[in-house]
């Protein structure tokens, strides 16, 4: 176990993966960013408390508290671009969501991004295969779920305004039917605006544990923030991140997606 890296094991036949709501930035880096605050601007704000309830569930919890600036787990270790001929961001970031640079003069090189794959993308990518796999032993299937949640509006990546739920299955080769339409029925019950693999098709953990025919079945899901959060036009570091609301609904919304995965998964 390590001081970064978090591991709550359940018994049912659910794993939750949070690989961008960590904000931890070792010291020795630190100096390399043009300021803490934008290094830690596009975490995945307050995802692993919106989620904390589904250890009574008995899910199994991954998360990594390393800031996705340091290294982002959710992006293919080769290099390769996740959506070819989009904006996106790097294994190693370089810049933020809205274009902004990270770095105040070197860039990451080759050797650095491959001793910080080294360092925390390869354990964190050990510790989620090594709970499917004791998952799997055990109910035949498991499902995966990469919780995941972004700003409402990034014109950067997208145009408009995002829905509530943004659902990501790889055009439906990361799972059986039958999950993902126990998730989708689960969202459309919610009331709230939702698509399926109409922004987010899925980053690479999805993409790369996705595989139904062994028992492993991976979805993603992005929520726009708005739904737990208030979000300023203009953040800064004066009101980024807002703080959390413990009394959200949303975590009521979310406890009805959770048990159709579940139900899923003991079916």
């Amino acid at each position: 176990m390590t001081d970064w890296l978090d591991i709550h094991r359940g018994a049912a036949p659910l794993v939750i993966g949070l690989p961008h709501a960590g904000t931890d930035i070792p010291a020795e880096l630190e100096d390399g960013f043009l300021s803490p605050w934008l290094a830690r601007k596009d975490a995945d704000w307050w995802v692993d408390r919106l989620y904390g309830f589904a250890a009574d569930m008995g899910a199994t919890l991954v998360r990594t508290r390393m800031s996705r600036s340091v290294i982002d787990v959710n992006r293919d270790p080769s290099g390769r671009s996740l959506y070819p001929g989009q904006a996106t961001t790097e294994l190693c970031p370089t810049t933020t969501f809205a274009g902004e640079a990270l770095y105040r003069d070197v860039v990451p090189d080759a050797g650095e991004i491959a001793r910080r794959r080294e360092c925390w993308f390869d354990p964190y990518h050990a510790a989620l295969a090594g709970e499917l796999d004791r998952l799997r032993a055990i109910h035949g299937k498991v499902v995966l779920y990469d919780a995941h949640s972004i700003v409402s509006h990034v014109p950067r990546l997208f145009d408009g305004e995002l829905p509530v739920f943004n659902i990501g299955t790889d055009g439906g080769a990361t799972c059986a039917p039958a999950l993902k339409a126990a998730v989708v029925a689960a969202v459309q019950s919610t009331g709230r605006s939702h698509v399926l693999n109409g922004r987010f098709r899925g980053g690479w953990t999805t993409r790369h544990y996705g595989r139904p025919a062994e028992g492993i079945h991976a979805i993603q899901m992005e929520v726009a923030m708005r739904a737990y959060l208030t979000e300023p036009e203009y953040p800064s570091a004066d009101n980024w991140p807002p703080p959390y609301e413990p009394q959200t609904p949303l975590i009521r919304d979310l406890k009805t997606i959770m048990a159709a995965c579940l139900a899923f998964g003991r079916a």
